[in-house]
């Protein structure tokens, strides 16, 4: 059970479970404002939805790299990697991912049951796709002949699925309704995703470029990857506040969900510090530093809309 429990990455969920918080308590905040009721079954079935995709993916990557041999030496959790290390055989870690799939699905469908039927069956189908969608993207990102992050494109998938469809996504599930709005705390949160993913790839730059995983931090190298992770590190902050001066800007008495702001000083000093690392291996503790500050981002955000405003 150890070796599972290592293989599920529990330091990778908070920044899964922040698109969730952030969507939901920005539709509970609209609900609020409407005199309508915000369902806290569709929060708790979509938090175990995201969990169940988040430990589906680091089981599919844990597989993938294992039997392409790209976990082999890797820095910094080298040692947690379950099939390449043997812990865990890969006829093992494969049929754990089938049965995380069917579960993973399983989920999905009481979610959106919940959330649309018998109301909103066309959203129902739609949703049912996309969440098919979302299960083939944790599993293709090291899976399969041609699995997208050995191409570079690790990127732009964990900002569309970790930030929009996941914030996006789950604010449609209680609203019924796409506000255009959204789209920027979304943003923020998958900017912040993709600044993980690139902290990440920079630690392993060596070992994938003699495994031949060509991520967007090899193909940039690591000089130029390390400016664009600071400016994946940038951003957030601003668009969060941009989202809020769209928001409440015009109220001058009300400054209480403008608390966020206060991670912009967390985050200079996480920017500076990572600009100090002069080698990759020296990366690997500040991933989980820029989950739980995006885990912290939401939580923040949601209370500063729901229980200060």
């Amino acid at each position: 059970m150890k070796y599972w429990i290592q293989a599920a990455r529990l330091r990778t969920l908070p920044l899964s479970l922040s698109g969730i918080i952030m969507g939901s308590f920005i539709a509970r905040w609209r609900i609020s404002q409407e005199g309508g009721n915000w369902d806290w079954r569709i929060f708790a079935l979509a938090l175990l939805v995201t969990l169940l995709y988040q430990i589906l993916s680091n089981f599919a990557n844990d597989y993938g790299d294992g039997i392409k041999g790209t976990d082999h030496n890797r820095i910094g959790e080298a040692e947690s990697r379950a099939v390449a290390s043997g812990k865990i055989t890969a006829n093992q870690m494969r049929n754990a991912v089938i049965l995380l799939s069917v579960l993973s699905f399983v989920a999905t469908v009481a979610l959106l049951y919940v959330a649309f039927y018998p109301d909103y069956t066309k959203e129902f189908w739609i949703f049912i796709g996309l969440g098919i969608a979302c299960i083939l993207a944790a599993i293709g990102y090291t899976v399969g002949k041609k699995p997208y992050g050995y191409m570079g494109l690790g990127d732009i998938f964990v900002f569309i699925f970790f930030g929009l469809v996941s914030v996006c996504g789950s604010y449609f599930l209680f609203t019924k309704t796409f506000d255009y709005d959204v789209l920027i705390p979304a943003s923020a949160i998958g900017i912040l995703s993709m600044a993980v993913l690139n902290l990440n790839n920079m630690r392993d730059i060596v070992n994938d470029e003699l495994s031949g995983k060509k991520t967007l931090a090899l193909r940039l190298g690591f000089r130029k990857a390390m400016v664009y992770e600071i400016i994946l590190l940038q951003l957030p902050i601003l668009l969060i506040f941009l989202f809020l001066m769209i928001n409440f800007g015009q109220q001058h008495q009300n400054f209480y969900p403008f608390i966020v702001v206060v991670l912009m000083f967390p985050f200079m000093k996480l920017r500076r510090n990572i600009m100090a690392v002069k080698e990759p291996k020296q990366l690997d503790p500040f991933l989980k530093q820029v989950g739980i500050l995006t885990f912290v981002m939401a939580i923040l955000t949601a209370f500063g809309l729901n229980y200060f405003n």
